[in-house]
């Protein structure tokens, strides 16, 4: 059973007004968060076969501050992508991959999620928003190019706040 995991980016700074929104940095915050949800996946033994990860600094910056040794694939098209871009993109995994772990961007990362688990499934675990370094864990029959929308269930919605 394919399991996915779906991690927005970590608060981001606004500090420097003259930085394209590509190029905008870890705030303190989102630096202490991604610190946190590193803990958080490493207890709980996740370890994705395939880490997808927008370009954006601010992406890059929260993979780093998971403090993992994963290997992960910085695609451009991840940045300003849909949550049918995202979709597409997923269903190219292949059969080998047995969970992947997306980071992104709102709100494509919230609409794949509340598309793939249903809005009335998703919705109240989600809390009706998908805060920045939370973390959407959706597992799905079948095999990655069979991904549809309301193919899979959330099983677990983690906050940075909810691990504090």
């Amino acid at each position: 059973m394919p399991r996915l995991y779906l991690l927005r980016h970590a608060k981001s700074s606004w500090d420097d007004p003259s930085l394209a929104d590509r190029e905008r940095p870890l705030a303190p915050r989102g630096q202490r968060a991604a610190d946190l949800m590193g803990e958080h996946l490493r207890a709980s033994g996740i370890e994705p076969s395939i880490v997808l990860c927008s370009p954006a600094v601010r992406a890059r910056e929260t993979l780093a501050g998971l403090g993992t040794d994963w290997e992960a694939r910085t695609e451009p098209g991840l940045y300003g992508a849909s949550e049918g871009d995202l979709l597409a993109r997923l269903r190219q995994l292949g059969d080998e991959v047995e969970s992947a772990l997306l980071i992104g961007h709102n709100p494509a990362l919230e609409e794949l999620t509340l598309m793939l688990a249903g809005q009335g499934a998703a919705l109240g675990k989600i809390h009706k928003k998908f805060p920045t370094c939370a973390l959407a864990t959706l597992e799905f029959d079948g095999d990655w190019s069979s991904l549809r929308p309301h193919a899979a269930r959330l099983t677990s919605f983690v906050r940075p706040k909810d691990l504090v």
